[in-house]
């Protein structure tokens, strides 16, 4: 028929965008999987949904619905008797699993989606949704809800677990005897940091509604003897005279006024012979369609949504540490989208 495109690519083109446009549901199903603990539910073997609908206190045929829809996305299968078990993907969304990202699926699904919708205001002002939400800044929003806290600060542990190998692998941190964790968390780079050198000791640094969770960790691990745990602002000061400091996707959320802050504290506790490591997923001079790319991107608005800030490019992270008192060294590949920046007092 004329005005007919034969061409299948740009037949296929409307599909692909659809598919891109209505991706949110993903994240729902997930987000409510995890919530439900389905996974864990799973876990022993397989259940009917009338079964895993009793267990959750849920409307059995709305939540078949749900499962069905999970086994699109490969979390769960159906076998031939209607009842569902786990996939190895699924496994990931339990609470337990050593590779556990259910945290960071609450997180994400709950916390952070919501200020998605408001990225046209963000984009218009360059400020952060949260903070024109909720009415604070940084991290303040987690000191008024202990539930909220535990939950953010457990994702991040899930996501740092992803990294802390590649680092300790792309990174020699042998003579470092000292290191101090700045804005760690639960310290899951620290711990595993810290596994891999046992002549070292650590020093974890963050807000209060941070530490017990970071205390019960080591404590878990076997770790506790050998780390100092310090509830502080590292805006204020950072503990001195330590051989290494770590910043993990710690200046990613914040201005460059106030990482300028954050360094320069890190200096002042620093000896001639220390040095900082900055690790950030570091944006590409030229980007490109591919899964890292889109990660690093997708990172640096949602950083954007929540905190007014961004990621960086090697130049900008270089910029920051050479105005805040530092000589920057080397960019060292740690993984498929992170770096590590090191650097060194100026002298």
């Amino acid at each position: 028929m004329p005005g007919d495109n034969a061409d299948p690519t740009a037949r296929a083109m409307p599909q692909k965008f659809l598919e891109l446009l209505h991706g949110n549901w993903i994240t729902h199903a997930i987000c409510t999987a995890a919530e439900l603990r389905i996974a864990d539910l799973l876990a022993a073997g397989p259940r009917t949904s009338e079964d895993l609908a009793a267990a959750t206190d849920t409307d059995a045929p709305s939540l078949h619905r749900l499962l069905r829809a999970l086994t699109t996305i490969e979390l769960i299968s159906q076998r031939a008797d209607g009842a569902f078990e786990l996939t190895s993907l699924g496994d990931l969304l339990r609470a337990d699993s050593p590779d556990s990202l259910r945290c960071w699926a609450i997180w994400w699904g709950r916390h952070l989606v919501p200020l998605w919708e408001n990225l046209p205001y963000s984009i218009r002002s360059g400020a952060s949704a949260r903070a024109m939400l909720k009415g604070t800044e940084g991290f303040k929003h987690l000191e008024q809800d202990p539930q909220a806290a535990a939950i953010f600060n457990t994702a991040l542990a899930e996501l740092t677990r992803l990294t802390a190998r590649s680092v300790v692998e792309a990174y020699d941190f042998t003579g470092l005897n000292q290191i101090v964790d700045v804005g760690g968390g639960h310290g899951e780079l620290l711990a595993t940091i810290l596994r891999a050198h046992p002549a070292a000791r650590g020093v974890l640094l963050d807000l209060p509604h941070a530490i017990d969770g970071a205390k019960r960790q080591f404590e878990s691990a076997g770790l506790a003897d050998r780390c100092e745990f310090v509830a502080g602002d590292f805006f204020e000061a950072v503990p001195a005279g330590a051989d290494a400091y770590l910043l993990k996707t710690v200046l990613h959320d914040w201005t460059d006024s106030d990482c300028r802050r954050i360094l320069q504290s890190c200096r002042r506790a620093m000896t001639g012979a220390s040095r900082v490591l900055v690790i950030e997923q570091v944006l590409p001079d030229q980007l490109e369609s591919k899964p890292a790319h889109r990660s690093v991107v997708r990172s640096d608005l949602n950083m954007l949504l929540a905190h007014g800030a961004q990621e960086r490019s090697e130049a900008q992270l270089r910029r920051l540490l050479s105005e805040s008192g530092f000589e920057p060294a080397r960019l060292i590949p740690a993984g498929p989208s992170f770096s590590i920046v090191e650097a060194f007092p100026a002298h």
